[in-house]
């Protein structure tokens, strides 16, 4: 099957080509074709007009949507989770963990495992917690919180791969948990955590190289001890995920850190818990009561943010708007970045031979149509 996307506009790192096609054979791009060019043969023509064609969004931090989480433990919830990010531009996600006793993270782990395939990728899972700072739980449940444990992570492996395991630097055994991740071939990354800048140092040592939600729940710069902030700004070779709602990171931060960083170390991450793409209401995290309003989720007890709402076109529109960056430098934090931090090759870029997980958007962001390896799986 060869199918080509003919005038629009083609957002890639690096390129921006107005009035191009794309062309597809199966589930590989094949060429970029500029204006005037000649047009070759395909079995299906898709008209792209007034439309802006970018890799498929990869979200490495996702909780749930549609009134569903990754931790209900149901097939049905990973289904329904996996097709509704569709609607907002992802072609490979992450399905997140919380905080919670094993035998419920193993239950979460089966279910992925049990995926129907038509919805985006989920090449693995991320746990977030339980290994965490109690005192930064957030939204996390503190009842669950422990130690970290290796042979935990192995047994949760054996179930569905895991990515990525996110914990705190300073707790007890965190650079040896380090280490024997980077030697698994999973990501450590640092989250909910007071740590500070010479606790953060013993991991990175061992190879950490990615903090989660950066600036939440992390211990923030100060002028005796830059903390996890700090250190997110000066390692150049760490890799910081960003909720860029506005609400969890300001516009200014959020300006800065692409200044400082930019987007070949950014990851644009939704951080989405089940009110995402749902009414305002009260619904739950972890089983704790949150209530969604007006783009807002918060713990009913406390008043914490309790994840997100945000969806991941809405999260470039914003970063576009707050940083006046080119998309061509822009898209990676929504693509690119995340597959190479992961170690997930051939998506992220719409070059000749990716794979063709390609997302068409309108002039304000609004996802369109979402290709999953050469195949139209959201339609607007």
């Amino acid at each position: 099957m060869r199918t080509l996307i003919t005038d629009c506009r083609i957002v890639t790192p690096g390129i921006d080509l107005a009035n191009g096609s794309l062309l597809i054979e199966e589930d590989k791009i094949v060429s970029l074709i500029p204006a005037g060019s000649p047009l070759p043969a395909a079995d299906r023509t898709i008209s792209g007009s007034g439309l802006t064609a970018m890799p498929g969004f990869v979200d490495i931090h996702c909780h749930g949507r549609n009134n569903v989480d990754f931790c209900d433990g149901s097939v049905e919830a990973v289904n329904t989770i996996a097709r509704g990010k569709l609607e907002e531009g992802v072609t490979t996600l992450l399905p997140t963990t919380l905080t919670l006793p094993e035998e419920e993270l193993r239950a979460a782990l089966d279910a992925v495992a049990h995926y129907d395939g038509k919805g985006c990728k989920l090449p693995g899972v991320h746990l977030e917690g339980p290994f965490i700072n109690v005192k930064c739980c957030g939204a996390q449940n503190p009842a669950y919180v422990r130690r970290p444990d290796i042979e935990e992570v192995k047994r949760l492996n054996a179930v569905y791969p895991v990515k990525k395991v996110s914990f705190a630097p300073e707790t007890e055994g965190a650079a040896e948990l380090t280490a024997e991740l980077c030697r698994m071939g999973i990501v450590p990354s640092c989250v909910h955590t007071a740590a500070t800048f010479g606790q953060f140092k013993e991991c990175y040592l061992q190879g950490m190289r990615n903090l989660s939600h950066f600036c939440n729940q992390m211990t923030p710069l100060h002028h005796r001890d830059i903390g996890m902030v700090g250190a997110g700004l000066l390692k150049s070779d760490v890799y910081a995920e960003l909720i860029c709602d506005k609400l969890h990171i300001c516009p200014d931060m959020i300006a800065l850190a692409f200044q400082v960083k930019g987007a070949d170390h950014i990851e644009l991450i939704s951080d989405a818990m089940r009110a995402s793409g749902m009414p305002d209401g009260e619904y739950t995290l972890g089983g704790l009561p949150v209530i969604s309003r007006d783009g807002e989720a918060r713990l009913k007890e406390g008043g914490a943010l309790a994840g997100s709402v945000l969806q991941l076109n809405v999260a470039l529109k914003n970063v576009a708007e707050v940083t006046g960056l080119p998309l061509s430098e822009l898209v990676k934090s929504s693509s690119y970045t995340a597959a190479r931090a992961l170690g997930l090759p051939g998506i992220g870029k719409l070059e000749p031979g990716y794979q063709a997980d390609v997302v068409l958007l309108d002039a304000d962001f609004r996802v369109m149509k979402t290709f999953v390896d050469g195949e139209l799986r959201f339609e607007r």
